[in-house]
């Protein structure tokens, strides 16, 4: 049976699987390309490439206890170039997947402490700062993937990552991690 800390397991893993199909799309983008104007909510590739990383590592360090979260948060420098932002991101996945992967019950009914503008701290239960969390991840690589429609490269197909039964559309993206189907999606429902 599939229980809300195993959902939220395999959407760590889902997240990271995407953002390595996204990035390895961008790789032969120019740094013109991924620095132009283009329309969306950021004004360029990289501006919202960047906004994901900050945020992710906000919410991550929330999630862990850490302290000086928004602190961290306004000490973020954006990243100019794309191979250093693709490996601090890869990190950051990595980081939040290992977060999910020690998740039980108890882990996501506690409440994570989200340090807030003039010093007010919102208090969440952590499922809810995590489904938050990833919804804001895709919400900003949908923008990233329409503003790639505006460039050389065709957007990546990026909704493979969630159906046990779609295993044979994400091999090389789970060959990549060195990730098994069994371990991140469990075994297939019986027919």
């Amino acid at each position: 049976m599939l229980d809300l800390a195993q959902a939220l397991r395999i959407q760590a893993h889902a997240n990271a699987l995407a953002n390595l199909r996204l990035h390895a799309a961008m790789a032969t983008l120019s740094r013109e390309e991924l620095h132009a104007r283009r329309t969306s909510f950021f004004p360029s590739l990289m501006a919202t490439l960047n906004h994901i990383l900050v945020v992710d590592r906000y919410y991550i360090a929330a999630l862990h206890g850490e302290a000086d979260a928004r602190t961290a948060q306004k000490r973020f420098r954006p990243l100019a170039d794309l191979a250093p932002l693709v490996a601090a991101q890869r990190a950051s996945d990595l980081r939040l997947r290992a977060f999910c992967d020690a998740l039980n019950a108890a882990g996501c009914n506690h409440v994570v402490s989200l340090p807030r503008a003039g010093g007010r701290i919102q208090r969440d239960r952590a499922a809810h700062v995590l489904s938050h969390l990833f919804m804001h991840q895709t919400h900003h690589r949908g923008q990233v993937h329409a503003m790639l429609s505006g460039t050389s490269i065709k957007p990546p197909q990026l909704d493979e990552f969630l159906m046990p039964s779609e295993a044979h559309l994400r091999e090389a993206e789970m060959l990549a991690f060195g990730w098994e189907e069994r371990s991140v999606f469990g075994a297939l429902p019986k027919s």
